[in-house]
């Protein structure tokens, strides 16, 4: 064998282990900047469905979840609430909800899959702040022909019970309803499509 030849083999070697050892230091400096690009256990939480009990919730009542750092309202509205949000539909900016502010599924009169059961996000469109819940009619402080729904003590708005807008407030949108799905009667998925399931 030759100088040469044995300088070749080694050089080669040496090379790939170089290359080797380059590589993995490489990785070892990569991978805690990679693993910060990971979102946190507490914000994978915060964007995780909420499971909401609404079997608890009395007829005419309400209840608040958290999703997403945002209050999220489930209201069991009575008969009398759905036929009273009929006699109002003049004086609401968007009736039919035409809007998108809820998903396709909600667009309708109710702004529900369940009409006696309403979720939505519980802030007001106009300037964020949260609305009073005012189920009591009649409220004339609030409106003539109040039906009972949400004021907005901050600016002023109103929403009926399915969270739309009335005419001539600072609001200029419905109230948002976010994804959700029933699991069974007693369970509502809140942030979860029904196509998720």
């Amino acid at each position: 064998m030759s100088n040469e030849s044995v300088d070749g083999t080694r050089r080669r070697f040496l090379t790939a282990a170089t290359s080797a050892v380059g590589a993995v230091g490489a990785a070892a400096v990569v991978w805690p900047f990679l693993a910060s690009l990971k979102p946190s256990a507490k914000a994978q939480a915060l964007g995780a469905p909420v499971i909401a009990d609404i079997s608890k919730i009395e007829p005419g009542m309400r209840s608040t979840y958290l999703w997403r750092g945002q209050p999220m309202w489930v209201i069991r509205r009575t008969p009398e609430m759905l036929e009273g949000m009929k006699k109002i539909t003049g004086d609401l900016l968007d009736p039919e909800s035409k809007a998108p502010q809820q998903p396709a599924y909600a667009q309708n009169e109710t702004r529900a899959q369940k009409p006696e059961y309403m979720v939505m996000k519980g802030v007001c469109t106009h300037l964020g702040c949260s609305p009073t819940f005012r189920p009591d009619t009649p409220a004339p402080e609030i409106a003539p022909d109040w039906q009972g729904g949400f004021f907005c003590p901050c600016h002023g708005s109103k929403f009926d019970l399915a969270g739309r807008v009335y005419k001539g407030v600072p609001a200029p949108l419905n109230m948002v309803v976010p994804p959700h799905r029933y699991e069974s009667d007693a369970i509502v998925v809140i942030g979860e499509d029904p196509k998720a399931a």
